[in-house]
């Protein structure tokens, strides 16, 4: 705050005030001098906030505004337009409407090492056995 005032002018400025002033005085003086400096401490900080609110709100403005062109001119909202436009030619297949894909067959697993692949196939007769009577 006294960067201008190195304390050799600080007191001569105390000296003179003391001798202009008088010893009766001083304090009331030196008081109205403090009441004075937090005022307008307090002014230079409401100024400040203010200037940094409207500056916050401008640059809130400046994005909001980003933010719309970006939606207006977005490469993407424009394939997804014409993409819903699409669907909605084309319909829903479960509907019966557009054309509906048939369902792909999986192609069969092959055994791996040392199994066998399993098939189906019609069951063997079971042999007869022999009876020990002859006719």
């Amino acid at each position: 705050m006294f960067d201008f005032f190195s304390w050799q002018h600080i007191s001569i400025l105390l000296v003179v005030a003391l001798v202009v002033v008088g010893p009766k005085d001083l304090p009331r003086l030196m008081n109205m001098l403090g009441k004075w400096a937090a005022k307008a401490r307090n002014m230079a900080g409401e100024f400040r906030r203010s200037f940094d609110e409207m500056a916050r709100e401008s640059e809130l403005a400046e994005l909001r505004k980003e933010i719309d062109d970006l939606k207006k001119n977005n490469p993407i909202t424009e394939v997804a337009n014409s993409l819903s436009g699409v669907q909605a030619d084309i319909g829903n297949p479960m509907e019966g409407g557009g054309v509906a894909a048939e369902p792909v067959a999986a192609a069969p697993a092959e055994p791996r090492s040392g199994e066998f692949q399993v098939t189906e196939s019609a069951p063997h007769p079971a042999p007869q056995a022999a009876s020990g009577t002859s006719s």
